[in-house]
């Protein structure tokens, strides 16, 4: 089993890199989430893997932390009819907090906005991992009402620890007319740029700033 690979980044396009390590070079699926976080070709970086094997191929799927590749494990294995071409549409359109928090709180809707996922199947995933995105103990009710108003974000993987309050912004956004992916994306960028103890309030006047800009453009 191949945990990761570090290398140089020797071509990057929005759901393919190649890794150049050991004189091999490496080609790599990866969600949006991961391709837009990678750095400038030739640098070296490390991304966490997942392959699968056919008897006539064998597919490498790597991320940006090992948090994505884990969730990624657990909807190909735990979700039926869900292969790794959907779970990695998924978590590309999606970021991972977004998505624990649509998955735990039953939030079809803005699942099945994902590209390539129906609600049938939006539903399937909820039925099956509602249970395991939550923390052992935490129920979604308790969840929902143990958020606190502003949350440590140094990453993605510790806004994860709190589902709350990036939900709340996305759906902040979503209130506003965004589409799904574009709240979302617009979230992530904002709690990256604010950092530490960032509040509700923060990351939604944050993300509208940014995408107003963007707009601008």
């Amino acid at each position: 089993m191949i945990a990761f690979i570090e290398g140089k980044l020797i071509e990057c396009q929005l759901n393919l890199a190649v890794i150049q390590t050991g004189g091999i070079g490496y080609e790599i699926h990866v969600p949006l989430t991961t391709s837009e976080k990678l750095p400038a070709l030739g640098e070296s970086v490390r991304l966490h893997m997942q392959a699968t094997y056919r008897e006539d191929s064998q597919t490498l799927y790597g991320f940006i932390d090992r948090e994505s590749r884990d969730f990624f494990r657990m909807i190909v294995d735990k979700v039926s009819g869900i292969g790794p071409k959907i779970a990695l549409n998924l978590l590309g359109s999606l970021s991972l907090p977004t998505l624990k928090n649509s998955i735990a709180h039953g939030d079809v809707a803005m699942l099945s906005k994902a590209q390539g996922l129906g609600k049938k199947t939006a539903e399937r995933i909820v039925v099956e991992l509602k249970d395991k995105v939550l923390p052992k103990g935490t129920t979604t009710a308790s969840a929902s009402e143990s958020a606190p108003s502003s949350i440590s974000i140094d990453n993605e993987s510790s806004l994860s620890q709190d589902l709350g309050i990036y939900g709340d912004a996305v759906s902040a956004l979503l209130t506003l007319g965004y589409k799904a992916t574009d709240a979302d994306q617009a979230v992530r960028k904002a709690a990256d740029v604010l950092g530490k103890d960032c509040t509700t309030e923060e990351l939604i006047r944050k993300a509208l700033g940014r995408w107003a800009a963007v707009r601008r453009m």
